[in-house]
């Protein structure tokens, strides 16, 4: 058994994770994968698990507006309005009178790369106290309703003045559907899936696809798992780029090979080299990535990556300004979904990796510190 295998049967058999499945390659191809535990009731895990990647998904969001600039259709300092006028409604939470909210007008408007680097204002309710007494007082749908209407959030905080975790790419994704025609599902699977062959991602769980999708699982008062109900919306009246995907590990590695390999992988171009460059490179005109502390322990722990390193956000992923030793390079790109599946991919080094489960609270302590055992082993054994 090598370190990674250690790390996720290890990590399963304490009860780290209810299951586990890891893989880790390079530009060439996937080079190791392994599985530990159940995925579902008398179905072990393995490499063709289907998951609810939740926002996993931002990233291919953004990868399909990324796609509009590199052909010269959408540029980042573009304002959102300018492209769906109906953005133009959302005001900015100024203070509350009691419980009823005082708003006003943004003092700059929202562009295109402020939603790629969330910080357009928008916050979920699971990381601003702001937005569920908003939600509360004005009777707003949560995003995972799939409505139109659960789109318009408020903004906390004006836009560009800092980093604000929420739906900011869901309005990215409405954005590529105007500029383009098709639906965001259908450009998604002709422009990304399809030309990488990834069979198992779509934005509902496919036919073939049902016998393997995983069972969620959450920690309950006694420590232990037990079975949570969570999914995406089915038939949405918008497939919302910030949460919609199923996938599998093996699907999603091919996707972060694209950009091992500079914009084409298997003979098909999704992106042009300057394309990649631009896309992996700081978007933040200055700000950083913050640490996020939450307001919904049940659902996620707080979220502070590399504490003391400079992290920033590139057009599709959190990014380290700075080397960890033993662990990723500066440039390293990473993000994961709330239900605990995790990526990161170093081009410095030509590694990616992922280490997926179905689980929450999101990166709770013993998930993260698993998390951290199977990066250090992968760069301490190579990706074999």
């Amino acid at each position: 058994m090598n370190a990674k295998d250690k790390v996720i049967t290890t990590a399963v058999a304490n009860g780290d994770m209810p299951f586990a499945v890891a893989m880790a390659g390079n530009a060439k191809g996937i080079a190791y994968h392994g599985a530990a535990g159940d995925a579902a009731p008398g179905r072990k895990a393995a490499a063709d698990t289907v998951f609810r990647i939740f926002s996993m998904t931002k990233a291919v969001g953004s990868t399909a507006a990324m796609i509009l600039v590199d052909r010269g259709k959408l540029d980042v300092d573009t304002p959102v309005e300018a492209i769906l006028p109906e953005f133009a409604k959302i005001q900015v939470i100024e203070r509350f009178d009691g419980d009823k909210p005082v708003m006003r007008a943004p003092r700059r408007k929202a562009t295109i790369r402020h939603l790629a680097t969330h910080t357009s204002g928008l916050a979920y309710e699971f990381w601003n106290a702001d937005v569920p007494r908003y939600m509360a007082a004005t009777g707003h749908p949560t995003i995972l309703s799939g409505t139109k209407a659960s789109m318009f959030y408020p903004m906390v905080c004006d836009p560009g003045t800092r980093w604000e975790y929420g739906i900011s790419i869901d309005w990215l994704g409405q954005v590529v559907e105007k500029i383009d025609g098709r639906r965001i599902d259908r450009f998604l699977q002709e422009e990304i899936f399809g030309p990488l062959g990834m069979t198992d991602t779509a934005c509902e769980v496919q036919d073939h696809m049902k016998d393997r999708l995983a069972a969620v699982s959450a920690r309950g008062g006694d420590g232990k798992f037990a079975p949570f109900e969570l999914a995406p919306p089915s038939q949405p009246e918008f497939y919302g780029m910030g949460h919609t995907l199923y996938s599998t590990a093996t699907d999603y590695m091919t996707f972060l090979r694209l950009f091992l390999n500079k914009g084409t992988l298997n003979g098909h171009k999704v992106l042009s080299e300057q394309g990649v460059e631009r896309m992996l490179g700081d978007h933040m005109n200055g700000l950083t990535f913050d640490k996020m502390t939450t307001i919904a322990p049940a659902v996620t722990a707080d979220v502070d990556i590399f504490p003391g390193v400079r992290k920033t956000h590139s057009f599709g992923f959190v990014r380290n300004e700075a080397d960890i030793p033993g662990m990723r390079s500066a440039g390293s790109q990473s993000w994961a979904g709330v239900c605990n599946t995790h990526y990161w991919f170093d081009p410095k080094k030509d590694i990616a990796a992922v280490i997926m489960t179905q689980s929450l609270p999101f990166l709770e302590p013993p998930f993260a510190r698993t998390y951290e055992a199977y990066e250090k082993a992968v760069y301490a054994e190579g990706v074999a």
